[in-house]
């Protein structure tokens, strides 16, 4: 059996099912939209071939450049969220009552749609009867806002529900983590005098570290690429306030029909994951690795 796996032939005939399922489901695609993005094709008649225009358009984009400002302004806000969220986990982890009921509470919004989710919150922002709106006015507001039809205040809106709907994910995935620590060591750490707040930030943060920088990975990458619930609550407005990446190549695609240009906005999308991707992992590489026993 050993030798036989020794066998790079071998070992090759196993792995390419697995790499021809890969590449036919994610690097083709890739190709086929850096591809697309060199012509001007409408999705039905032939393609024209532009070359780099499309890229060199991109550049020049002032709505394209807007709308990734509001993407990195959501990947920056999502991640500080981790921080609250480690927070709350923390609080769970110390074995305090009711603990079980609040991470069940904390997954509710993860359960359900996003779509569910955004006319949740519409009804919650609605300037006239919303649940926000009637509140302030019972505290003695005259003014109060039209959250989604204000420039100003349309971005900050729409991060409160998407910040809400991931909470009970992270929650959990550090809260997993937390309780992988072994009890040996927060046992040593108490027989030394530790405080609680040394005990979570100077022992089990550390440990978890390696979880926390993929959290801070998935967070970033899956803020840059977020549509759906922006696309259902404002469609990226009003004029372009909320417009993100992905709801721009949306628009471009599905509304004006120009495929070649939303397919080049799209792979651009992926250069800047990638790199947003690469630029964390190099601000959180560290050669000394935690090992507990």
């Amino acid at each position: 059996m050993n030798k036989m796996m020794s066998n790079k032939w071998i070992i090759a005939a196993y792995m390419m099912p697995a790499l021809l399922l890969l590449g036919s489901i994610i690097y083709v695609p890739i190709f086929l939209t850096a591809y697309y993005g060199l012509h001007k094709w409408n999705g039905i008649q032939a393609m024209e071939f532009l070359g780099l225009a499309n890229y060199k358009t991109l550049v020049g984009d002032r709505a394209f450049w807007s709308s990734a400002y509001h993407s990195l302004l959501l990947a920056v806000f999502s991640c500080l969220s981790l921080i609250g969220y480690l927070i709350i986990s923390l609080v769970l982890a110390s074995r305090i009552k009711g603990a079980q009921l609040l991470r069940k509470i904390y997954l509710i919004p993860m359960l359900l749609s996003s779509v569910a989710i955004a006319q949740l919150w519409l009804k919650i922002y609605h300037p006239s009867n919303g649940l926000l709106n009637v509140f302030l006015e019972r505290l003695g507001f005259a003014d109060t806002p039209a959250w989604l039809a204000e420039p100003s205040l349309v971005l900050g809106a729409i991060f409160v529900p998407i910040l809400w709907q991931y909470a009970g994910f992270y929650i959990l995935i550090y809260y997993a983590a937390l309780k992988g620590v072994p009890k040996e060591v927060e046992e040593a750490a108490t027989i030394d005098g530790a405080s609680a707040w040394q005990m979570a930030w100077r022992i089990k943060v550390p440990l978890i570290s390696e979880v926390l920088k993929v959290t801070v990975v998935l967070a970033a990458v899956g803020s840059l690429k977020y549509f759906d619930l922006i696309y259902v609550m404002t469609n990226g407005g009003p004029n372009g306030a909320s417009e993100v990446m992905a709801s721009y190549m949306y628009r471009i695609a599905f509304k004006s029909f120009d495929f070649g240009y939303a397919s080049a906005v799209s792979f651009f999308l992926l250069l800047i994951c990638l790199i947003v991707t690469w630029l964390i992992r190099r601000a959180t590489a560290s050669d000394d690795k935690i090992q507990y026993s």
